[in-house]
């Protein structure tokens, strides 16, 4: 007989803990009892589960009693001040947030690339960045293969990583710039239409209908923003290797959901293009799609919904000895964060 297990969703109206259901109903996890927490706002509200009605609760000290493990989506406060609680509870946390990614005792797991990790929670595992969890799938299998030097990664991401606001706010400006070509608007000498500031509700820094940002989370001393310090300091940490050199520029783009990669890396020993594409068919969670000849690679609007991260436009790099470029997308509602939970679930 199949153990079963009471599990809590933190976040349980957000983005994520909507992905977070799902998959889990889609994956049949062996739910014993579910509970469904968020703020007082959402308290009363009811989600689907397995075609019945759940409440939804508001999160308090009290909420984990009885609870085997809790998944975390709520953002990093509600994490430092609840996912202690919950272990000491006796839950098993897997957090979402960049709460815990760094601390020593908090495994940071992708599981197909550093399962074992698993082993060293204190009660609490860290779900890392949905943008460095994509990378790692694919890097993993070069890593094993040939060691990998030196990462150079932009990023092209998704207004929902940050969240339901932002994915209104591009659907918001998207209906307001198609207002002004509907009155007549034009391009003046290449010129590019901006709205006016208060028309719409805005919580990413800029306009981002017909529009790229580079500017995702806040800017440090270094002058690069945290996000791109997340990718280095937890690609060292899940790949276990401190020597690996990563540079990193993350853009916001116009686009709903999945976030895409072009990835530069160098490595010790020389692999083709050939052998690469060999090694990503081969590994876990990756899926290869690079038919140039057919115009066939990863696009965003298509890895939406699906479980594995996508790699095209493999090649070698013509300007060091032994580099490669790699085209990487993923769904980073799910990968990026719910499947990847659940994943470590799983794992436990």
């Amino acid at each position: 007989m199949v153990k079963e297990y009471n599990v809590a969703i933190v976040g349980a109206t957000g983005m994520v803990g909507g992905e977070f259901i799902k998959v889990l109903e889609e994956r049949n996890f062996p739910v014993k009892e579910l509970r469904l927490l968020a703020s007082g706002r959402s308290k009363g509200k009811y989600l689907k589960f397995r075609g019945k009605d759940r409440e939804v609760q508001e999160l308090g000290k009290d909420s984990f009693k009885g609870i085997d493990i809790a998944l975390f989506s709520a953002g990093a406060g509600i994490s430092k001040e609840f996912a202690p609680i919950a272990a000491k509870s006796g839950a098993v946390v897997v957090d979402n947030s960049s709460a815990f990614r760094m601390d020593p005792d908090a495994p940071l797991v992708v599981p197909e690339v550093n399962p074992l990790a698993i082993k060293r929670h204190k009660g609490i595992i860290a779900n890392p960045n949905c943008s460095t969890i994509q990378m790692v799938v694919a890097l993993k299998p070069i890593h094993d293969a040939a060691k990998i030097k030196r990462i150079v990664v932009s990023t092209y991401q998704a207004a929902s990583g940050w969240g339901k606001e932002a994915v209104d706010q591009l659907w918001e400006e998207t209906g307001e710039m198609l207002k002004l070509k509907a009155e007549g608007f034009r391009h003046n000498n290449g010129g590019q239409a901006r709205l006016k500031a208060d028309k719409v509700k805005k919580v990413l820094p800029a306009q981002i209908a017909f529009n790229v940002i580079p500017h995702i989370d806040v800017f440090l001393p270094n002058r690069y923003t945290k996000e791109e310090m997340k990718m280095l300091n937890e690609t060292r940490k899940i790949m276990e290797d401190d020597t690996i050199k990563l540079t990193a520029t993350c853009v916001r783009v116009p686009v709903i959901t999945s976030h895409a990669e072009a990835v530069n890396v160098e490595t010790e020993k020389k692999l083709t293009a050939e052998q690469v594409i060999g090694l990503l068919k081969k590994a876990p969670g990756v899926e290869v799609i690079d038919d140039i000849a057919n115009g066939k690679y990863p696009l965003p609007i298509d890895a939406a919904g699906k479980d594995a991260v996508y790699v095209g436009r493999i090649r070698e790099d013509e300007s060091v000895e032994n580099g490669l470029n790699l085209w990487i997308v993923s769904d980073n509602l799910r990968k990026g964060a719910a499947l990847n939970a659940v994943q470590i679930a799983e794992l436990l």
